[in-house]
């Protein structure tokens, strides 16, 4: 069934009876071709593109709970491809790509909202790297401004341009940067999938996996076992807990929670996504009117999916500091996602050592702007056996290598990145 306008029209002079499941809720097949394991946003993506774009058939989705109900429902909405790095702007700039025909790809209204993402800058120093990285993803062919305080007190005024701690010296704007409405991505990756054959396999948890003879021969699940020619995983926070049932037991990575807010529903007041470079905030505006916001991770190791006062502490001071009115909004509700960082804050799309299985994680908290790359670049791998011409950097090895992707200069500390 293909969404349209003369569809809801039809629909509501019918009194609504035509609609159909978005998904099917199938029973699991024996055997399939390709199962991924993780029904979240870059699973989907997986899905999606291996059936959409490589034509591949047989595909299963394994979800341990309900589709969208972990980090990417539980992420800050925001979409950006501002990155410095060789190894990550190319990539991120794809991903940018992927999500301004989204919509229309896969015929789901997501709410892609590109109202730009301003990083505000407060310091000599500060300026002067954010001129260097307008400068890189200039060129890579990617859209950057360098703001003064005049330009950004015009796009912003209600932000505390006279602190004397903080001053708000400009910003990097880019403006084909915005948000996009998190868990109607899982929705429509997942009904664009199933709409190609892909069975989504709900409330079906992994276990463990099959492996003779150094292949993998399939997952067993809460719901049986499960045969397969080729295994993804993408699993997010919980990859250490999936891999260490293939034996893969010292990953360079660790499970993090990042908490996200949502304040009480406002008139328009934020003109797109702000970021405050001298704390832990950043903020944008839904189109239900709610001031959705975050900061840094709990910097302690943990699979819950919720954190601790302290950070909300933390965000909401970085919040006072930079904008003093949200002061009087009230605070909605708050959660928290799993968050898989790696050891030099950039993601692992590759081939692990046991034949037929394949690993995507480490997306630290930049996990939900990559979503339509990463599943685009996972299934290629997937359906050809090699990295994607903009995934290419994106290696297991490459922390023995040394050839790390170190975007933020923290080093191997993976709670800084």
């Amino acid at each position: 069934m293909r969404y349209s306008g003369f569809r809801v029209l039809k629909e509501a002079l019918t009194g609504h009876k035509g609609w159909k499941p978005a998904w099917r809720d199938p029973e699991p097949q024996a055997h399939y071709d390709y199962i991924i394991v993780g029904g979240g946003g870059h699973g989907l993506a997986t899905a999606y593109y291996l059936a959409k774009v490589f034509q591949k058939a047989r595909i299963a989705v394994v979800e341990k709970g309900w589709i969208g109900g972990g980090n990417v429902g539980r992420n800050t909405t925001i979409v950006r491809s501002n990155y410095l790095m060789p190894g990550n702007e190319p990539f991120y700039e794809f991903s940018m790509k992927l999500w301004e025909g989204l919509e229309q790809d896969f015929n789901f209204n997501a709410m892609v909202s590109q109202r730009g993402v301003l990083n505000l800058c407060h310091t000599d120093a500060q300026r002067d790297a954010f001129r260097r990285r307008g400068n890189g993803m200039r060129m890579h062919g990617v859209d950057a401004e360098l703001l003064d305080a005049d330009q950004v007190r015009k796009m912003a005024p209600f932000l505390n341009f006279n602190s004397a701690r903080f001053p708000i010296k400009g910003g990097i704007l880019q403006k084909r940067g915005g948000t996009v409405r998190h868990d109607a991505v899982a929705w429509g990756y997942a009904r664009g999938a199933d709409e190609r054959g892909v069975d989504i396999l709900q409330n079906c948890g992994v276990t463990g996996f099959r492996i003779h003879g150094g292949r993998v021969m399939g997952v067993e699940t809460t719901r049986g076992f499960i045969g397969a020619g080729k295994v993804g995983v993408a699993v997010a926070g919980s990859t250490g807990q999936v891999m260490a049932m293939a034996g893969m037991n010292r990953l360079p990575i660790e499970s993090h929670v990042l908490q996200a807010f949502v304040s009480e529903g406002l008139k328009p007041v934020i003109p797109g996504v702000i970021t405050y470079g001298a704390g832990h905030f950043y903020v944008s505006q839904s189109d239900k009117g709610g001031l959705v916001f975050g900061g840094d991770i709990d910097g302690y190791n943990s699979y819950a999916q919720r954190g601790n006062l302290p950070v909300v502490e933390d965000v909401c001071e970085g919040g006072m500091s930079l904008m003093p009115m949200i002061g009087r909004a009230r605070l909605l509700r708050m959660w928290g996602g799993i968050m898989d960082m790696s050891m030099d804050g950039s993601p692992i799309i590759d081939h692990t050592g046991i034949e037929g299985l394949y690993l995507n994680a480490g997306w630290c908290y930049g996990g939900f702007k990559a979503t339509p790359a990463s599943g685009y670049a996972f299934a290629h791998l997937l359906a050809n056996d090699r990295p994607h011409e903009t995934a290419t950097a994106y290696r297991l090895d490459r922390f023995r290598r040394g050839a790390m992707i170190d975007e933020k200069g923290m080093g191997a500390q993976p709670n800084l990145h």
